[in-house]
Order: C-alpha cells, then structure tokens, then sequence
C-alpha cells in the first residue's frame, strides 16, 4: 500500500500504474481514487496514471482540520513533486475539477493538459441548495441516508436501477466509508465555497470540459461557463450518464480524453 508523506506529517495513499506521460485522475467529493478503477488498466496502455485517496477520505489520513479546495490542491502537488514529475496532464472530476482549476491558475508550469470532467468555476443557490441538503442528510440521519441520497444525486435512474444490490452493499458499509461525517461537512463547505471564475482567464494548459448533459449535481451550463472563461478552451457532452458519466461511458470517456491528451 503506497503512502506518501506530507509535510505536515499526514498521508495519502496513492497508486500508480502504467508508462508514458503522467496523468493524475483526481477523483470528487468522496475523495476515493477507486473512483477510476473501471478506467485506470486502459488509460495506463499509453500513461502513467496516478490516482490518490484525498487527505480525510478512504485509506489516506484522516485529518480534523478545516478543509479547503487550496488545501487539496496543495497537497496533490505534493504529490507531483515527491513523485519527481515536472509537469503532469490533470483529469479532475468535479472537486478534482475545482482542485486542477486551483493548480493550473496558482501552479501553472506544473499542469500540461487539463481536462476538467464534471466541475464548476463559482457555485450558486443551486448548488449551494443541493449541498444543504446532503450536509443536512449527513448531519440529523447519519451516512447511510447521505449516501442512498447521494447515490440519486449522482448517478442516472438507469444506472441505479442496474445497480440496485453494489448500493445497497455500499449503504450497509456507510460508517466505515464515512467513520468521522465531520470531515465530510467540512470538505463540502470547502467546494461551495470554491471560486474561480474571475481567475480562469490566466490559464494557460490547453483544456477540454466534460460532462453529461442529464448531470444534476454540476449541470451543463457550468461546463458552458468553463469553457466561455478559459481561453481556447472546448467542450464535449455526453448525451447521459448523469454525474458519473464517467464509469457509465467509460469507452467514450477515454477515447475523448486520450485523442485530446495526445494531440501534438
């Protein structure tokens, strides 16, 4: 189990699989890099690809401390550097979006390409509503019901009805998912608090924006909004896949992003 030490002393787990460029998968919200399992074996035939569990999530530690987008950012490049990579192609879905919005306008000799998969550049009431909302699960009914929440929220009706008994497993680990639902509050105080978007004009990485057009967690106009904002940046939206677009049109997925990771 790789571990990677942190200048302040706390750990992220991290994996990496594969040769040629280096390509970070930086996973959302639960901060789990298994995230990209279904797509790691295929996108390591032409990268090197590293996936790490965030600080407070999965098998990295789990800090008390008051989270922010900068602070997971931050501790990603650690990771870069204690890798030895100058520069690295950043796939970041939704807060590993916001995360790689952070590195690519603070840090940005150390972002090649950018693909921003399913994230925001500033939240609204919609967002800020739907996170109530979660927090609220969170807080009065416990991580079980956050998580059947979540799982409405994220994925697309189909998928879930495919899905139904891999969710109800998942449900039934919820307190050892989510041992300290203090830390989830505040990872989701950090990303409603996330705000980029009058920076976004200083990025520099060539990007491409993907989303689902049926997301309801990140809807299609933020995509729209990135991608108005980032110079030379583009889109491409899939016709469903909801939040997860990702492991529902995994074949797609990676062929958009490695013919766009590739260009010369």
């Amino acid at each position: 189990m790789p571990l990677f030490k942190l200048r302040d002393g706390a750990e992220l787990h991290y994996e990496k699989n594969g040769s040629g460029p280096p390509l970070f998968l930086v996973a959302g919200l639960g901060g789990d890099g298994r995230f990209w399992s279904a797509n790691v074996d295929e996108l390591a035939r032409q990268f090197t690809v590293v996936v790490h569990d965030h600080r407070g999530t999965a098998r990295s530690t789990l800090s008390r401390l008051t989270y922010s987008v900068e602070q997971m950012a931050d501790d990603a490049l650690q990771l870069i550097e204690g890798l030895g990579f100058d520069r690295v192609h950043w796939c970041g879905h939704s807060t590993g979006g916001a995360m790689g919005q952070v590195l690519a306008i603070d840090h940005p000799g150390r972002i090649d390409r950018l693909v921003l998969s399913s994230t925001w550049a500033k939240t609204d009431a919609f967002f800020h509503r739907l996170f109530e909302v979660r927090s609220l699960m969170l807080r009065e009914l416990g991580p079980e019901a956050y998580l059947k929440s979540s799982a409405l929220a994220l994925n697309m009706p189909s998928w879930v009805r495919d899905h139904d008994a891999d969710l109800v497993a998942a449900e039934a680990k919820a307190r050892e998912t989510i041992p300290i639902p203090e830390i989830v509050l505040s990872r989701i105080a950090a990303i409603v608090a996330h705000d980029r978007r009058e920076q976004l004009q200083k990025v520099r990485a060539p990007t491409l924006a993907i989303c689902a057009r049926d997301d309801t967690v990140t809807p299609l106009y933020f995509t729209e909004e990135l991608v108005r904002l980032i110079p030379g940046a583009r889109a491409y939206v899939l016709a469903d896949g909801g939040h997860a677009y990702p492991n529902v049109h995994g074949v797609e997925f990676r062929r958009v992003m490695t013919s766009f990771l590739l260009e010369s």
